[in-house]
């Protein structure tokens, strides 16, 4: 079982993401938390959409890998929403949080998180797709949901497991937890594999 294997290795989530930390204390795995400000997020403009998620988690993995401790095993995770060709970050202020929450209403969209995972001697990444359908959202919807909660932290303005997402998601085909930020079933099976090969 993946548990016990874990258990001869310190298993780090550089992540300041609290639902993330969330996310992979609901997978039963003991880990700590590292995080290291200022690690450099861009990436190419010419990049297909689909692959920055994965791209920017590696730069992080990088930045990680050089405090890496013996027997650790380190995760590392970006998420991005996109909207056509668009990718949705953070918004900038409660007007910006507006704007991308009006350009999702009546939508779909995708949700892609990228993972890289570090551990003695090996490195892997993956990239998990969401597809997110929203219903037409008013601008009450939409200014309430700003006003009381505050979605600056999220890429895409917005929550799945918020208010909004409980209201104004349609449908979503793919992972859940991956809207949250971590797609939790593809990260264990990949840890497993990890570990089965190591």
């Amino acid at each position: 079982m993946l548990l016990d294997k874990l258990k001869q290795y310190n298993v780090v989530l550089a992540s300041n993401s609290p639902r993330r930390r969330e996310l992979l204390a609901d997978l039963g795995i003991d880990f700590k938390v590292r995080t290291i400000k200022g690690i450099d997020e861009s990436y190419p403009r010419d990049m297909p959409v689909l692959e920055i998620a994965e791209f920017i988690s590696q730069k992080k993995a990088q930045a990680y890998q050089r405090l890496m401790g013996e027997n650790e095993i380190i995760i590392t995770a970006d998420t991005v929403v996109i909207l056509g060709n668009e990718v949705l970050g953070k918004p900038a202020d409660t007007a910006d949080a507006c704007r991308m929450l009006r350009q999702l209403s009546g939508n779909t969209h995708k949700v892609v998180t990228g993972v890289t995972i570090v551990m003695p001697g090996r490195m892997s990444s993956f990239s998990a797709v969401t597809d997110v359908e929203f219903a037409q959202l008013s601008d009450e919807d939409i200014n309430f949901y700003v006003d009381n909660y505050r979605p600056l932290d999220k890429a895409g303005a917005y929550g799945i497991q918020e208010w909004i997402g409980c209201m104004g998601v349609r449908h979503i085909n793919g992972s859940f937890y991956n809207v949250m930020g971590l797609p939790l079933h593809r990260l264990y099976s990949e840890l497993d594999r990890l570990l089965c090969d190591s």
